[in-house]
């Protein structure tokens, strides 16, 4: 009869790869919740129609880490230009990579 307890050795290398496997897979996860920079873009772009034609947009492709106090958050910055009263105004904007909320709009 053969026993199937594991060795001390074989215990530790196995919780270790456990340990990094569910690092990654949680890491992974959290970047397959992120909404792309062209969902939000296109959320930003059309409730800025609501008021008025826009004339461009932009946004980062790749979220950047924003640190608010304790609070720490992915973010895309972005722009929107648009014409008002026969001139061109913009606009930046901040929103978050998970949810799609934007977090501020400054005129510029």
């Amino acid at each position: 009869m053969t026993s199937n307890l594991k060795t001390p050795q074989q215990l530790s290398f196995l919780s270790i790869l456990s340990v990094i496997l569910g690092f990654l897979l949680g890491h992974v996860y959290d970047r397959q919740t992120m909404m792309s920079s062209d969902e939000i873009l296109n959320q930003v772009k059309a409730a800025f129609q609501r008021e008025a034609p826009i004339e461009g947009a932009w946004i980062s492709t790749h979220p950047s880490e924003r640190r608010q106090f304790a609070i720490k958050n992915l973010v895309y910055y972005g722009g929107i230009t648009r014409r008002e009263d026969d001139s061109l105004v913009q606009y930046e904007f901040m929103a978050d990579a998970k949810t799609g909320s934007v977090l501020s709009v400054n005129r510029l």
